[in-house]
């Protein structure tokens, strides 16, 4: 007997629900999402079903679950991720009507169940520290960007004429020329928070570019060769690494395509033959696949031509980049898996 244990995690509580193979509910508990709560949670699980094989089905919500996940793990327990999309599918076809942490605990056991291949939560230091890395560099950047907008337009204040170029304000040099500007104008309140701002946006540029760097250093040791395919820089092959947090948690990679949401759904009718686009998965795998897609079209290599071959059938060019999306998932999660069990084998460099 197989005990599926479905999790709706929260900041304040947990709330979990016991399903066996029929779907059929068996029982549910709520804890506090504490250290104590997650043993209490696991004390239930093994007093109720002791002489069972259980799996924690968790919605991957991975802010709040982390700890929960540690904890499960640290027990030598079996955890899924199940994606929050899968959740709403599955309690949208329940005859229980409304919303509630029970009900969405449901929701997410059952989905486990219908989906076997759901990727497993594993330990991995390393990865976890790369999306950490990312995602501060990503929320500078975000802040100096909204410092940015605010920046242009003081300056548009003090002089319509002085327009800095796109993108400019990311280089030190016009940052140094905006700040020796300023300080020759004659003083008020907008030229002294404009001032603030060249000097806020500097400092989160020397960080955010300090942060590149520190990435850089560490893809070149950990997925060196994911660095060798064309269209995969730093920032991409980081948050790849971070985003995929250790491929050897998918059976293959059919499951990797479909957690990165790059898994064609077919759209086919009468004579009609063709796939549509997938509007699940990892978004944020699917936006790093689909940048080295797009730089690869713009290159000569293998990227471009399969393009073409696909444009000369009859594919939409849209059609042809998912396609591309789809065979450059293969080569990622072959060239992961390369760099993290160090077994020789070839593969290519590119789609």
């Amino acid at each position: 007997m197989v005990v599926m244990l479905g999790i709706d995690v929260h900041k304040n509580t947990h709330t979990a629900v016991a399903v066996e193979q029929v779907e059929r509910k068996l029982d549910q508990k709520t804890v506090r999402a504490t250290d104590a709560g997650h043993r209490q949670l696991l004390r239930w699980a093994l007093r109720n079903w002791p002489d069972t094989e259980l799996t924690f089905a968790v919605e991957d919500c991975r802010h709040v679950s982390t700890r929960l996940e540690r904890a499960l793990l640290a027990a030598g327990q079996t955890v899924v991720r199940v994606p929050p999309k899968l959740m709403a599918g599955a309690r949208s076809s329940a005859r229980t009507r409304g919303k509630s942490d029970p009900i969405d605990a449901l929701a997410i056991a059952r989905a486990a169940l219908r989906e076997p291949n759901l990727p497993a939560a594993t330990h991995d230091s390393v990865s976890r520290e790369v999306k950490l890395l990312v995602d501060h560099r990503e929320d500078l950047v975000n802040t100096r960007t909204q410092m940015q907008n605010r920046l242009r337009w003081h300056l548009h204040e003090l002089d319509p004429e002085l327009d800095p170029t796109a993108r400019s304000l990311d280089r030190l040099c016009e940052l140094d020329r905006l700040t020796a500007w300023l300080a020759q104008q004659p003083a008020s309140m907008v030229v002294r928070i404009a001032t603030e701002l060249v000097t806020d946006i500097r400092a989160l540029t020397v960080r955010a570019n300090a942060l590149e760097r520190e990435l850089a250093q560490r893809m070149a040791h950990l997925a060196p060769r994911l660095l060798a395919i064309p269209g995969c820089g730093a920032l991409t092959a980081a948050k790849i690494v971070g985003e995929t947090a250790n491929v050897t948690r998918f059976r293959s990679e059919a499951c990797f395509a479909m957690h990165a949401g790059v898994a064609p759904i077919p759209a086919s009718s009468g004579k009609t033959n063709r796939h549509r686009l997938a509007r699940g998965g990892n978004r944020q795998l699917n936006a790093a696949l689909h940048r080295i897609a797009v730089t690869q079209t713009r290159l000569a290599g293998p990227g471009r031509d399969y393009i073409h071959r696909r444009r000369t059938t009859g594919d939409t060019t849209m059609e042809a980049l998912r396609a591309l999306k789809r065979r450059l998932a293969r080569v990622v999660y072959n060239t992961l898996h390369h760099d993290t069990t160090q077994q020789p084998t070839t593969l290519p460099a590119a789609a």
